[in-house]
């Protein structure tokens, strides 16, 4: 049934240098390059037979250790690349049938791949996540917050009958407060990095489970910054942890990452 390509990433040929020795996705073959003009591709060659489409959608679909383990080598492959050029990352199981349908693929979006690599050279994406103790923090919002406090003294006045529905309604207040001062919170020093970076971008929250954390993950951002003020931005994330971890905060900053997210481009 001849090859397919797997394509990993795309690369400006003018940084493509001798191709490090990284192993294929089908764990035997090796990674090498296609180049159309001013754009290289880096690839790996697999069996049709082994990895047409069908065979692909059964494995994702019912081979979980699989999947795992080829998500997670397509991830360090375009890690490693994106550390050594200016790289377009490809989305998991990007496959093309033969070198010229992908050739075709570059040339016919050779100018706005040409623009995505004018954005990222020179920079690097970073994420944060910010995590909170809603525990602690409800208990801050409870003994602080004028609204709740004024809630409070209202049902003290009022029969022990009426206080005990009462008290449940300010238990939902008070998740509600604490809900919107995460969000006050996370986006005040959201919007103060936004001013050290080219581009900032939140994404959505992953839940307790996914992250293994004892504290709930309140932000989740992502940011493309200049090389020459990555060293800022991480010092003002240290800064605002420190600051904030007495009152259950905790700030991490992490990268520098393949540009997935500042890299639009989908084949």
């Amino acid at each position: 049934m001849g090859e397919l390509l797997y394509l990993y990433a795309c690369v400006p040929s003018k940084e493509m240098t001798t191709l490090p020795d990284l192993t294929g996705f089908d764990g035997e073959g090796k990674l090498h390059t296609i180049q159309a003009g001013a754009i290289t591709a880096v690839i790996c060659s697999l069996n049709a037979e082994d990895y047409n489409e069908d065979v692909l959608k059964d494995k994702v679909e019912n081979d979980m250790q699989w999947l795992q383990e080829k998500a997670f080598h397509h991830h360090e492959t375009v890690l490693a690349l994106s550390k050594l050029y200016t790289v377009i990352p490809l989305k998991f199981s990007t496959i093309y049938k033969s070198e010229d349908s992908l050739k075709q693929t570059l040339t016919e979006n050779g100018s706005k791949m040409n623009d995505i690599f004018d954005l990222l050279t020179g920079n690097e994406e970073w994420n944060l996540k910010i995590y909170c103790d809603d525990q602690m923090l409800k208990e801050q919002i409870s003994k602080s917050n004028p609204v709740i406090e004024q809630k409070r003294q209202e049902i003290s006045q009022l029969s022990k009958g009426k206080q005990f529905f009462e008290l449940k309604k300010l238990d939902k207040l008070v998740e509600t407060e604490l809900e919107e001062e995460k969000n006050r919170v996370s986006e005040r020093v959201h919007e103060a990095l936004k001013k050290l970076v080219l581009k900032g971008n939140v994404k959505r929250t992953w839940s307790s489970e996914v992250t293994g954390a004892d504290k709930k993950m309140t932000w989740n951002s992502v940011y493309l910054i200049s090389k020459e003020d990555v060293e800022r931005f991480l010092e003002e994330v240290q800064s605002y942890d420190q600051e904030m971890k007495e009152t259950g905060w905790q700030l991490e900053a992490s990268g520098p990452w393949p540009a997935y997210h500042f890299s639009s481009f989908q084949t």
